[in-house]
C-alpha cells in the first residue's frame, strides 16, 4: 500500500494545544464495526461500553522529563532528549545543533549541576551520552528537564503531570501512552467496580513514534523499536479473560503492540525484549478485540494500525467526520473508541 492512501486533510486549528479538565470531559467518538453506525459521547461515558468480564489493558509506563538546555562550554544553546537508557551513566538521545555536538563534545546543564559528553553517534543521526552529575541523575533530572512535548503543540505545559496517565509506575518513556490521558482514577475505580479487570502491561514509548514516513511504499518503512514486558501475572489474567469469553480491550496503540508483539497461537505470553512490530493493513489481530485511542497525524504509523483493526476507508472517514465535528486531535485531543 502507499503512503497517500492513508492521508487527510486537518486543519492546524483541530490540534489540541492544552488539556480537557477535567481528564475524562473529552469528547469520545464510538465506530461500530459490526454495523458501521458512528457515535458522539464524551469519554467517561466509555464504561457504557465495557462489559464484565472484560480485560482493559492499559500501558504503565512513566514519560520522564527527557528535554535538557544547556550549553557548551564555549558558549552556545544545545539541546538534549532522552530516548533510551543503554548503560548506568549513558544515554541514546538527539541533539541539536548536531553539527556541533560531535564526539568529544560537553554540555553544561543548570550551572553545573549536571554536564554530559558526547561519546559516538547513531546510525540514525542521534548521539550516545554520558552524564555525570552532583547528587542523583534523577533528581537532577527532575529539577531540570522539561516533559518532551511533540512538536506539534506549542503551548508551555504548566503541570508535568497532566502529561503523565495516573497510573504511570514505570520511567523510560520519552513521550506518553496519549490514550490514557483521559482516565481518571475515580473513572478507573468505576471500572473495576462493573468487573472489568485493568490489567498493566510496559512499553517505554520512544521519540520514533513521531517520526514520520517517508516512503510511498509502506513496505520499505523501517518501524523503530521499543522495550515492552508482559508479566506472568498479566499474561494469566489477560488469557483468562478470553477464556470467560471477555474481550480484550487496549488503551492506546502502545498495548496494542504489546499485547501483538507477545501473541501465540490466540494466547498472549509473559516475555519482555524490544519489539519493532508494524501493523498495518492485512495484518491479523490475535489478541485486541477492541481499542481505545486518540486521532493520530496524516500518513503516521498509527493511521496505519487503527485502519488494520478496522477498515482503511471508514477510519479515514471517521477521521474527516472528526474533523467537520471539531473534535481536538492527537497528545491533548479528544478519543476514539472501536469495537
Amino acid at each position: 500500500m502507499k503512503l497517500s492512501d492513508f492521508m487527510y486533510d486537518l486543519p492546524e486549528e483541530r490540534i489540541a494545544q492544552t488539556p480537557v479538565e477535567p481528564r475524562d470531559h473529552s469528547r469520545l467518538m464510538v465506530l461500530h464495526r459490526d454495523t458501521g453506525a458512528v457515535e458522539h459521547r464524551h469519554f467517561y461515558d466509555v464504561i457504557d461500553y465495557l462489559a464484565p468480564g472484560d480485560c482493559l489493558v492499559v500501558n504503565e509506563t512513566k514519560v520522564i522529563p527527557a528535554r535538557l538546555y544547556g550549553e557548551r562550554p564555549t558558549g552556545g544553546a544545545c539541546e538534549v532528549l532522552l530516548l533510551k537508557q543503554v548503560g548506568p551513566k549513558t544515554w541514546e538521545t538527539l541533539v541539536r545543533p548536531g553539527k556541533k555536538l560531535k564526539p568529544g563534545a560537553e554540555v553544561i546543564f543548570g550551572d553545573g549541576r549536571l554536564k554530559c559528553r558526547v561519546l559516538s553517534t547513531t546510525d540514525v543521526g542521534g548521539r550516545i551520552v554520558e552524564f555525570e552529575c552532583e547528587g542523583t541523575f534523577e533528581a537532577a533530572l527532575d529539577a531540570l528537564g522539561e516533559m518532551p512535548l511533540p512538536p506539534y503543540i506549542h503551548e508551555k505545559l504548566q503541570d508535568k503531570n497532566r502529561y503523565q496517565t495516573v497510573y504511570a509506575k514505570q520511567d523510560g518513556s520519552a513521550a506518553a501512552p496519549t490514550a490514557g490521558l483521559h482516565f481518571t482514577p475515580e473513572l478507573m475505580e468505576r471500572i473495576r467496580q462493573k468487573g472489568v479487570d485493568i490489567v498493566p502491561v510496559l512499553l517505554h514509548v520512544g521519540l520514533g513514534t513521531f517520526r514520520p514516513v517517508k516512503v510511498e511504499n509502506i513496505e520499505d518503512h523501517e518501524m523503530h523499536t521499543e522495550y515492552f514486558e508482559v508479566t506472568e501475572d498479566a499474561a494469566r489474567r489477560i488469557n483468562a479473560a478470553r477464556e470467560r469469553g471477555g474481550r480484550v480491550v487496549a488503551v492506546g496503540t502502545t498495548s496494542v503492540r504489546t499485547l501483538e508483539s507477545a501473541a501465540e497461537d490466540g494466547k498472549v505470553r509473559a516475555m519482555r525484549g524490544d519489539t519493532n512490530i508494524f501493523i498495518k493493513p492485512g495484518y491479523h489481530y490475535q489478541m485486541v478485540d477492541a481499542l481505545i485511542t486518540n486521532f493520530h497525524l496524516p500518513g503516521s504509523t498509527l493511521v496505519m494500525l487503527v485502519s488494520a483493526l478496522y477498515d482503511r476507508e471508514r477510519i479515514l472517514s471517521a477521521y474527516e467526520v472528526a474533523v467537520k465535528e471539531k473534535y481536538r486531535f492527537f497528545s491533548f485531543g479528544d478519543a476514539m473508541l472501536i469495537l
